[in-house]
């Protein structure tokens, strides 16, 4: 069941698994007052970042949810490492996109442009730089446009990744199109329905492997792409579909689930490339979610499985990061919004480097004395 959980998400949807059965929201009003526009964190590694935007038509398949659509249109945000230190910074979303959200989240009492306002790093539009770059998916979570993942994309892109964000067309409260029309949430008249997970993920998987199929064609900068390095990393039912898309398509190397209920089935004879599982305590070995236990046996080849102390299901979005600017107050105990994204961002990028640029990477073989919160799960859980 979803609910509205007015304190330390931001974006405050608490999902109980990756999708789930709506319930009319409670309106989110702001415990405190608001602090004014959010700033993401600034990237931590050595490039520039820009950003740019393609949309993609898929006229092989109907739309899945918009029936009087004959082919599925999708919006991907590109980040990529830039020498351009001018420009002007990409919008976080656009003000009929923040008034959207908002009210799907059931947020009052701020503006309805409040979630436009969020400065970004990236320069839009800026000319990619940088040798062959190995390629990150990003899929956001039931609900919620791609946007809600920019820290983490920005962060990536300045440690020298291509990342491609994809809006799942229909499936967020508000995604852009040309000609500024706006797609709104058609899927969530449908979340309900009996297999509605499983029918989610294997739509999603269709979408990013058509995305990966036309990049070459349509982004100027697809030659910076090395195709043998592509992973996929998800929040929520995007996680799902990270695994569900590596099921289908060899292409993807190497997958994160960042706190999602998985739906796709694994073979029996197990699934041999990288993934790691990265959640809240609803994830542990006996907990609310009992599918990564599941899983988990049929992980054959390298995995890890991880789980943050005090997270909640948004810590692993920019969520908790645009709480001041909502005026929310977060309780006691939950992850603090800053340290969230620095251990979301840190080992994210650790698993890439290992898997996509063949760096060793410590972090991920043992706990660490400087990362309390991380369990490393079944083993020390």
């Amino acid at each position: 069941m979803r609910q509205i959980l007015a304190a330390a998400a931001g974006l405050v949807v608490l999902a109980a698994s990756a999708c789930s059965a709506p319930t009319p929201p409670r309106s989110a009003v702001p415990s405190a007052t608001p602090t004014g526009p959010a700033t993401l964190p600034a990237p931590t590694g050595a490039h520039r970042v820009g950003t740019t935007v393609l949309y993609l038509k898929d006229a092989s398949r109907p739309d899945p949810w918009n029936l009087d659509a004959d082919a599925r249109e999708l919006k991907v945000t590109l980040w990529y490492p830039t020498e351009q230190r001018d420009g002007r910074r990409a919008a976080y979303m656009t003000p009929k996109e923040s008034q959207l959200t908002l009210r799907g989240l059931g947020v009052v009492g701020v503006p309805d442009d409040t979630l436009s306002r969020t400065r970004t790093n990236a320069v839009e539009d800026a000319a990619p730089t940088g040798r062959k770059l190995p390629l990150v998916v990003l899929s956001p979570g039931f609900t919620k446009p791609m946007s809600t993942l920019t820290s983490l994309a920005e962060d990536l892109a300045s440690r020298g990744y291509v990342v491609a964000g994809i809006d799942h067309t229909y499936e967020s409260y508000a995604t852009t199109l040309p000609g500024g029309r706006v797609a709104e949430c058609l899927a969530c008249d449908s979340d309900t329905d009996p297999g509605f997970g499983t029918g989610l993920v294997t739509g999603r998987a269709a979408d990013v492997s058509f995305v990966l199929d036309q990049l070459p064609a349509r982004w100027d900068g697809s030659g910076r792409i090395d195709r043998s390095r592509i992973a996929m990393v998800g929040q929520s039912i995007g996680g799902a579909g990270a695994l569900a898309t590596m099921v289908k398509d060899s292409r993807v190397r190497a997958g994160i689930d960042m706190d999602g209920t998985t739906y796709a089935r694994i073979p029996k004879s197990g699934f041999s490339r990288p993934f790691m599982f990265l959640g809240s305590p609803q994830h542990v070995p006996g907990g609310r979610d009992t599918s990564w236990e599941r899983d988990w046996k049929l992980l054959t080849g390298w995995k890890r499985w991880l789980v943050l102390s005090g997270a909640e299901h948004q810590s692993f979005t920019d969520g908790p990061l645009l709480s001041g600017a909502l005026g929310v107050t977060p309780p006691s105990g939950v992850l603090p919004a800053a340290r969230a994204a620095e251990l979301t961002r840190s080992y994210v990028a650790a698993f890439l480097d290992r898997h996509l640029k063949g760096e060793r990477q410590p972090l991920l073989d043992k706990p660490s004395a400087r990362h309390p919160e991380v369990t490393f799960c079944p083993e020390t859980c």
